[in-house]
């Protein structure tokens, strides 16, 4: 229990210090205006309250990744614990936040515009591709979890078939695809936002109050099937800790922020409420079931993930508490599915430098994007994961290294991306080398050969920023 808390104190005494470390180093200017006044078209740029972009941020990067992702991070032991709260705030939190302040001072535009800015039109063209691909996954995924769930709630005819709700859920996405973001999003997503993050906190408070004894760092096991901790454990627990998704909801909200001084309160915190959340779910996981992390492994092969979340939700809170377990694994993913159709709509919109005020100009990208989605949903969808967590901490890295050259830019403390760009660096080259989806490659050769791509990726930073730095010396 010790460990337990003291990682919950640290999240949060993150969010107090090192944030605003964060928004120090970044420079926020208090009476710079926003794209949310500057460009406000009544559909996607449009002013909002604080705290609504808050829950809408949490909910929109949350999903259900800092649920189901660290309940699988929870087979690693509580070692899970230390990536959540290192990675949320040193990584995670600098990621979310830099990518939303940044799509603010280049006028809301998307993540794939921004890396183009800070690494060169290469990547602009490689990032615009590769986002529009991660997320059409990201929507793909998570309308297939929750079309299997509603069809297994018990209901007859129609509502007990997957494909019937795949085809509620897509005219949903598509709805609110096309819908002005204060239309539907900020009037409904900020109650589901609030509702996950009572969730949680209820799960957390029974832990605690029943006294369940959850697992010290130090007293380790291995994972059940022997999977090793580097690199699986840091693509395993992704948006606890640090995801590229994110990179492509923050900028979204970034046309809805009306002052700079509120990107704290939203980015990084959104990204430190998510990694309570994410905690919380690794503790249950790791305490709940007799045998520990045994038990927890035969739940997995018997339900998943999903399963795992009734047990818990239902021992410690209850009949109800088991409903709304239930009503924030269907909707959670739902809500994350929608806004990552939006994103993919933004990002060609942006790329292609086309309007979106008018409802046929948006019309004109949903189209064809849902046609793909709703193709892929004939892929298995195991495969379909798979490629989805590697493609999600590769984009972080590539974030953190465009964040990394905008600070170099504008002569800031760099080190606080480029740590966590080297880190992650090495952990995306590790893991495709050695995965079953990469080359397969045993340990002995993905170990050396992600340090080496790390280390040089490192070395041509340095080179290009010194090369930066005597130029804008010459200039000046």
């Amino acid at each position: 229990m010790t460990s337990f808390i003291t990682a919950l104190l640290a999240l949060v005494a993150g969010y107090f210090i090192y944030g605003r470390v964060v928004d120090r180093l970044f420079g926020v200017e208090p009476d710079r205006k926003t794209p949310a006044l500057t460009k406000t078209d009544g559909v996607d740029f449009v002013p909002l309250p604080w705290y609504k972009i808050f829950l809408i941020q949490f909910l929109n990067i949350a999903g259900l990744g800092p649920i189901f992702g660290a309940i699988m991070g929870a087979l690693y032991g509580p070692s899970a614990f230390l990536w959540i709260v290192f990675g949320c705030i040193f990584a995670g939190g600098v990621h979310d936040y830099l990518s939303g302040m940044l799509s603010i001072r280049h006028g809301g535009q998307s993540i794939p515009e921004i890396v183009g800015i800070y690494l060169g039109e290469g990547f602009r063209k490689f990032m615009r591709g590769f986002s529009v691909i991660l997320l059409v996954l990201v929507g793909v995924v998570f309308m297939m979890g929750p079309a299997g769930l509603l069809a297994n709630l018990g209901g007859e005819g129609l509502l007990a078939k997957s494909g019937f709700w795949l085809a509620v859920i897509l005219a949903y996405y598509f709805i609110a695809t096309i819908l002005p973001v204060d239309k539907l999003i900020s009037k409904v997503y900020p109650l589901f936002g609030a509702t996950l993050l009572i969730m949680a906190v209820g799960v957390g408070g029974m832990l605690i109050v029943n006294g369940i004894p959850i697992p010290e760092i130090g007293t380790e096991t291995s994972h059940p099937a022997g999977l090793p901790m580097w690199p699986m454990l840091f693509v395993t627990i992704a948006c606890g800790a640090i995801s590229g998704f994110h990179a492509t909801q923050s900028p979204m909200m970034a046309r809805c922020l009306p002052t700079e001084t509120y990107g704290r309160r939203v980015f990084y915190g959104a990204m430190i409420a998510e990694g309570v959340v994410a905690l919380i779910w690794a503790a249950a996981a790791m305490a709940f079931f007799p045998n520990g992390i045994e038990g927890l492994n035969d739940v997995l092969a018997q339900g998943g993930a999903g399963l795992v979340v009734k047990e818990i939700s239902v021992g410690l809170m209850g009949t109800f508490g088991g409903l709304l377990a239930i009503l924030g694994v269907i909707a959670c993913p739902i809500t994350s599915g929608d806004t990552a159709f939006r994103s993919v709509r933004l990002i060609i919109a942006d790329a292609l430098g086309l309007e979106q005020t008018s409802t046929r100009s948006r019309l004109i990208l949903a189209i064809p994007v849902f046609a793909i989605g709703f193709a892929l949903t004939f892929v298995d969808f195991n495969i379909i994961w798979r490629y989805f967590a590697f493609s999600n901490q590769l984009l972080a890295t590539i974030v953190l290294w465009a964040a990394s050259m905008y600070l170099v830019q504008n002569g800031k403390w760099h080190w606080m991306t480029t740590v966590p760009g080297v880190f992650m660096t090495a952990v995306c080259a590790t893991y495709i080398v050695m995965a079953p989806e990469g080359l397969g490659l045993s340990t002995a050769v993905a170990y050396p050969a992600g340090i080496v791509v790390a280390l040089l990726s490192f070395a041509l930073f340095i080179v290009r920023a010194r090369r930066l730095s005597v130029s804008t010396a010459v200039a000046a």
